[in-house]
């Protein structure tokens, strides 16, 4: 972990990243260490993905989705792909399939610049001592190539490993201040930067409080604003966006509406959905038209170029493509290499 920095009030523990503008706190460092945490702080205070340190994600990554559950053979081939290709980084969940750390190592082994970032890691699925260690050995192994990706998951995935999903903010609290503390007897290796699952304003405001900053997934542009408005400019903002390439809104919603009819079952999201002000009708099965177009870009290169413009301009400082194939059993190197254009985005 970067050394904590502070002015002149007492210092907050924010894990992964160094507040900007502060000076180095801890003074057991010798001192050439010291030295370079006060640089370490100076750059990052004229950087403008400042808290994510040294680690570059680029500016279009994409969600691994079905990859997760192909072999690791396919996917080293397709992180092989995307890192030519242009991708910054590559995301990916944790639910029943690949343990997040295993799953991690095995893409970032497969490349040699690609980002990968856990999108996210259950903490229900390890103690925070666990996942600091893990984060850690990410980090070492593969230097500025890992975020670590927190989310409280969902009540059914939850209950299912045995654990009572209760009070997430104040879970996810006392989680994150508990891996500030984390005993770490390897190799000398920072915490990567962390990141959390956000949707509600709570959530969100502890992301900007003591982390690099937020995920939202599955929402729309207008809410990725307000995540935006709510955190200030600093933090970071990764956006997710489901895409489909189609020519027309029946295949897309052929494609598509597996997606957003998983999505619409779980809790969270179709609370947050409710929050942000739509109708209960149309969060039923698949969502409606309008939902559809709102939380999916689909069309063109064009079109879904247009969308992710959209999400830059409300805020985001990175757009997480979520390919949905039509074939899911199949690897959407098609889809990575239509889209590749947008790697080159400015």
């Amino acid at each position: 972990m970067y050394p904590l920095c502070a002015r002149t009030r007492p210092p907050v523990t924010l894990l992964g990243f160094v507040q900007p503008g502060f000076v180095a706190h801890d003074v057991s460092t010798p001192l050439m260490g010291r030295r370079l945490a006060l640089n370490h702080c100076a750059r990052l205070s004229v950087m403008g993905l400042r808290r994510l340190g040294d680690v570059h994600p680029g500016r279009i990554g994409v969600f691994a989705g079905a990859l997760s559950g192909l072999p690791a053979a396919v996917q080293r081939e397709v992180v092989a792909e995307m890192e030519r290709l242009g991708y910054g980084t590559l995301w990916y969940g944790e639910s029943t399939g690949r343990e997040a750390f295993a799953q991690g190592a095995i893409y970032l082994s497969a490349g040699s610049r690609l980002v990968v970032g856990s999108g996210i890691a259950n903490l229900y699925a390890r103690d925070p001592q666990a996942m600091a260690a893990g984060g850690r050995a990410l980090a070492e192994a593969w230097p500025r190539r890992f975020i670590l990706g927190i989310g409280v998951s969902h009540a059914p995935l939850v209950t299912a490993r045995g654990h009572d999903y209760v009070r997430p903010l104040t879970t996810m609290r006392r989680y994150l201040e508990v891996m500030g503390t984390a005993v770490w007897r390897g190799p000398e290796a920072p915490l990567p930067p962390v990141v959390l699952a956000t949707l509600g304003p709570r959530m969100v405001a502890l992301a900007a409080e003591r982390t690099a900053g937020a995920y939202p997934y599955f929402t729309t542009t207008d809410h990725v604003r307000a995540i935006r408005e709510q955190m200030g400019p600093e933090p970071f903002l990764a956006a997710d966006l489901p895409v489909v390439l189609a020519g027309d809104r029946a295949t897309a919603r052929a494609i598509g509406d597996r997606h957003t009819r998983l999505y619409l079952r779980m809790e969270n999201y179709r609370n947050n959905l409710l929050r942000l002000g739509w109708p209960a009708p149309e969060l039923d099965s698949a969502g409606s038209d309008r939902l559809f177009d709102a939380v999916v870009a689909w069309g063109d290169a064009a079109s879904i170029r247009t969308r992710v413009d959209a999400h830059f301009a409300a805020g985001a400082d990175h757009v997480v493509l979520n390919l949905i194939p039509a074939d899911p059993a199949k690897p959407y190197v098609e889809e990575l290499q239509s889209l590749s254009a947008l790697t080159r985005m400015g």
